[in-house]
């Protein structure tokens, strides 16, 4: 396998890179993001991209497969890892993509997610301390991160979708329609996260008490019938089955606790307590335990998420009220069931520092924005993401 082996997937790679710069010029306003910032987490994400390529290609991977399977005739549209073949087919049979033109593609499907993170970030850190601002755009540019989600693969569009929501969930009113694209590109490729966002949803119109009753049980019971359908087609693809009882997903757990603890990042989970496979979901592997440059670096970033978790969870614990008040709900729900059932569910380290960030995006947003004191504003300031664009200029 090689980057690259005609002038057309030369040029091809050319034109997706710029094209992926114009989209994001594009939504510039949407996400209030001046064009220097936007050109520095484009860059950035890119120089992610073509690293992980490279190694793919040294060192194999699942974009690998991805893409060659791609290659193959007969495919059919599915959702999950056949989603992904069938997207990656469109790129590298219909358009012609090189090996690196696929992997550039997904590059922008995942900046674009970073960029919506980046938002909500800086919208939680607006008329906050200096070290917050800047703690916002380090976690911006963590390595994993980007490294994750630029590569030929589920984590490209989770990771997008993810971000999509976060951004959509502060002012569901005015970006309903992000919404619903995020919740549908999360279903293309894992359908049972698609499904707690939804479930989410279902919660966050129930108990929105801003919303007028009959709104509350208008949406709420559309949330609710769309999850009641969503949950038993998650199940079936998780191989659960779609009318499985209490017992069967006791032991579907128990069956994939035990998966994938071969190699330096598996671990044995059955034989934790739910504390600690939550612990260790989130924040292992810790530098003590690194066994490679890649652990080291993704130990480094466990290091900052853990302490956004114990400031933040002081200022929660300490009944620090929250500034952006919009879709938190949802945001918590989806976060802590995401949070549980991955933990519970996940063997293997390696797996864990790609498929958090699904959700913890969604957790650092919500701890960073309790953190720290701001001064007072309108209400109109408090929800202007544009003027914390214009005050983290200065």
């Amino acid at each position: 396998m090689e980057f690259f082996s005609t002038a057309w997937h030369v040029l091809s790679a050319y034109i997706i890179f710029i094209f992926g710069g114009w989209l994001l010029f594009f939504t510039r306003n949407y996400f209030s993001v001046n064009v220097r910032r936007l050109a520095l987490i484009y860059a950035w994400h890119t120089v992610l991209c073509a690293f992980y390529a490279w190694y793919v290609i040294n060192n194999g991977g699942d974009a690998l497969m991805y893409y060659q399977t791609s290659l193959a005739d007969g495919l059919a549209f599915s959702v999950g890892t056949a989603g992904v073949r069938y997207i990656t087919y469109f790129f590298s049979v219909f358009l012609g993509l090189s090996f690196l033109g696929c992997f550039l593609v997904f590059n922008v499907f995942g900046t674009l997610g970073l960029v919506a993170f980046d938002a909500a970030l800086r919208h939680a850190v607006f008329g906050k301390p200096l070290f917050l601002k800047r703690l916002a755009t380090l976690i911006i540019l963590l390595p994993s991160i980007s490294f994750w989600s630029s590569a030929v693969g589920k984590d490209a569009i989770s990771f997008m979708a993810t971000g999509f929501a976060l951004w959509a969930a502060l002012d569901i009113s005015r970006r309903k329609w992000l919404m619903i694209f995020a919740i549908l590109s999360m279903l293309l490729v894992r359908p049972h996260m698609a499904a707690m966002m939804i479930i989410g949803l279902s919660a966050a119109f129930v108990l929105q008490a801003r919303l007028p009753l009959i709104q509350r049980i208008l949406f709420g019971g559309i949330s609710i019938a769309a999850a009641a359908a969503m949950v038993p087609f998650a199940l079936d693809y998780a191989g659960v089955g779609a009318g499985a009882d209490m017992d069967a997903l006791l032991e579907y757990t128990e069956e994939r606790q035990g998966y994938n603890q071969q190699g330096g990042g598996g671990v044995d989970i059955s034989s934790m307590s739910f504390p600690m496979q939550l612990f260790t979901y989130l924040f292992r592997p810790l530098p003590i335990e690194a066994g490679s440059i890649f652990q080291l670096a993704a130990s480094l970033d466990n290091m900052i998420l853990l302490f956004l978790f114990i400031v933040g969870g002081l200022a929660l614990f300490k009944g620090r009220k929250a500034r952006i008040q919009s879709g938190r709900v949802f945001l918590w729900v989806y976060a802590l069931l995401a949070l549980v059932v991955l933990a519970m569910t996940t063997a293997n380290l390696g797996i864990s520092v790609r498929q958090k960030w699904m959700f913890t995006p969604v957790l650092i947003y919500l701890l960073i924005s309790v953190m720290g004191r701001t001064c007072k504003r309108t209400s109109h300031d408090s929800e202007s993401v544009a003027l914390a664009d214009i005050n983290l200029k200065k």
